[in-house]
């Protein structure tokens, strides 16, 4: 197995999953995100469809591997029933994606065909 070195990571997303159901829950988390950690993280659009390999609805949170510490452990206090998908940027998507990944909730099956 190779060893891989965590300096490889130029930023993080967090993908924040939700549907019709849960949509006002995760404006909700989305406006706490922003009120907390305003200037540290970068909001992306709100997708009310898939977007990518991403299988549900989603907003995207990209910030740098410094603010690691700081959101992923407030995400698993805070996102309730939502499912968050984190992974690292590299140089490698796919990896990225398949076997880097951490998940909040539920694991879901992404379309990696998109990242091949």
């Amino acid at each position: 197995m190779e060893l891989l070195e965590v300096d490889r990571i130029e930023s993080w997303h967090a993908h924040v999953y939700f549907d019709a159901a849960s949509r006002e829950t995760a404006r909700a988390l989305r406006a706490a995100i922003e009120a907390r950690f305003a200037g540290k993280m970068e909001m992306g659009r709100f997708h009310e469809r898939p977007v990518g390999p991403h299988p549900r609805w989603s907003y995207q949170v990209a910030f740098a591997p410094e603010g690691f510490a700081l959101l992923v452990p407030w995400l698993a206090l805070n996102r309730g029933d939502l499912v968050v998908f984190v992974h690292p940027n590299t140089a490698d998507a796919l990896a990225d994606h398949r076997d880097h990944a951490i998940w909040l909730g539920a694991k879901l099956d992404l379309d990696l065909s998109v990242l091949k």
